[in-house]
């Protein structure tokens, strides 16, 4: 038998953003432990905003489990949060999500490196050169000295835990950054961005180094962040049809505001019609159109309007299972019948 160290993982209730929390508990097993393993375990949620201190309990339920690489026999276990009766607590955005084993969903994560509040690159006052070099880019004067070294640690820590990362790129911005997920599950890709997200910023304690996960930390000519999110259905993949697409795109259009809502605070900020975004009171959808609020990709057209489609309008900060659910819901609505 071996002590294990399993680092609980779990969504806050702090609003517009939530915060992910951790703690250890240590137990024994032969091997290393499978979800249904673990135990549900408690935590004062009056310390989380998710209780108040004259009841205070709640429990954290394992949904996902992964080895950590940076710690002896590591574990990380992404939870949900129940109140004491078992049931979702109202801060449970997971239990919200329709449980659909053939949604496929891929979330792009862009977020800025940042030191004393400033990118990392940035000089101590004023600004460096102007967006054009930076993306995809390689040298000292375009990634720093210790951004592509996080960044490629943290993909390997990503990979040791089975994190299905797709790829990593220096993005638009100085001192900006992006990771792809992908999933297949409505649940599993968000599962596995919140870890990662997690494994991201304790990285960053080594390093005196902060994430700035705002969609727009940098006003002016400067690109923001957002967490671009592709998706399908099995119906997408292997049905689909112009008409269908176009049900699809017009349910997406009636629920515009709801959309938006849970894609992210201050998106107002993002979403100008700059930057390769739409503007955030119009939804248009374009063939691989950068500024549309739906991108078309020229495969899928190409496939008989089969395959998957991209939301650029979630924001670098949005709860990837709010979005997921979200996207579900509208799909749900849409008819399949020809």
């Amino acid at each position: 038998m071996a002590k294990y160290k399993l680092e609980y993982l779990w969504l806050d209730g702090y609003t517009p953003v939530a915060n992910i929390r951790g703690k250890t508990k240590i137990e024994e097993y032969d091997s290393f432990p499978t979800l249904e393993q673990l135990p549900v375990w408690g935590f004062d949620g009056s310390s989380t905003r998710q209780a108040e201190g004259h009841s205070s309990d709640c429990l954290l339920k394992p949904v996902a489990v992964y080895p950590d690489s940076t710690r002896r026999n590591g574990v990380l276990v992404m939870c949900e949060v129940l109140l004491p009766d078992g049931t979702p607590h109202p801060t449970n955005t997971r239990a919200t999500i329709m449980d659909d084993p053939d949604a496929w969903f891929g979330f792009e994560q862009e977020y800025f490196l940042t030191e004393n509040g400033r990118p990392l690159g940035f000089p101590a006052e004023g600004y460096p050169e102007p967006q054009g070099e930076y993306y995809t880019g390689v040298g000292y004067k375009n990634v720093g000295s210790i951004a592509r070294e996080i960044v490629e640690r943290h993909l390997d820590i990503c990979l040791d835990a089975g994190i299905n990362h797709e790829g990593i790129n220096a993005e638009v911005a100085k001192g900006q950054w992006e990771f792809q997920i992908f999933g297949k599950g409505s649940a599993k890709a968000a599962d596995q961005m919140w870890v990662a997200r997690y494994i991201l910023m304790r990285l960053c304690e080594e390093y005196g180094v902060d994430i700035e996960w705002h969609c727009k930390p940098l006003r002016g000519d400067w690109n923001g962040s957002g967490m671009h999110s592709n998706f399908s259905t099995k119906h997408m993949r292997e049905v689909g049809g112009k008409e269908y697409f176009e049900k699809l795109m017009h349910a997406f259009e009636k629920n515009m505001d709801e959309h938006i809502a849970v894609y992210g605070p201050d998106n107002h900020l993002r979403l100008t019609g700059l930057h390769e975004t739409q503007s955030i009171d119009k939804f248009t959808y374009g063939i691989a159109d950068r500024g549309s609020s739906i991108r078309v990709p020229h495969a899928f057209v190409k496939a008989g309007y089969k395959g998957y489609l991209e939301d650029r309008r979630p924001n670098s900060q949005g709860d990837p299972y709010a979005i997921a659910s979200r996207i579900l819901k509208t799909i749900s609505e849409v008819s399949t019948e020809v």
